[in-house]
């Protein structure tokens, strides 16, 4: 089963490097890993996309909270989250598929950064369902070069 974890630490040295560990020390695969700071500077929040057992997940949810510089760890479950990843995307693109890509574009609220005479660099942002049936389209045009930032999430409440 899919979970995705939010653990809230302070930004030090190494904390990252703790955490990653002890989830593969565990048998997890961690499917994604986003990191970024608070706006005060002093506190990360880490999310990670994971599968795996549910007895198992929650033995290491409780031993991340044991972690020296973790604050708090959540466990989202998908109906009580708001969740959200960014793609960077390099598509083929000629004057022929140009039109196409771009209502395509337009269709799934992905904005168009970059054009060159034969590619266009997309931004699109959405939910795991959005992100998946946008990239079946425009897979066919020709994938070029792709960057993706991971699941952040909140809890709705």
């Amino acid at each position: 089963m899919k979970h995705t974890i939010s653990v809230l630490v302070e930004n030090k040295f190494g904390v990252l490097a703790r955490i990653a560990g002890m989830f593969s020390g565990r048998g997890f695969n961690i499917d994604t890993l986003n990191v970024g700071p608070m706006h005060d500077g002093k506190y990360s929040r880490i999310t990670a996309t994971l599968n795996g057992d549910e007895s198992a997940l929650d033995q290491a949810i409780k031993q991340l909270g044991k972690l020296i510089n973790v604050l708090e760890v959540n466990d989202y479950a998908s109906d009580s989250t708001v969740a959200r990843e960014l793609i960077l995307l390099k598509v083929k693109a000629n004057s022929d598929s140009r039109n196409e890509i771009t209502q395509y574009c337009s269709i799934f609220r992905a904005n168009i950064i970059s054009v060159h005479k034969e590619s266009i660099i997309v931004e699109i942002t959405g939910n795991e369902n959005k992100i998946k049936a946008f990239l079946e389209l425009i897979e066919p045009f020709g994938i070029l070069e792709m960057a993706r930032t991971g699941n952040v999430a909140l809890s709705r409440s």
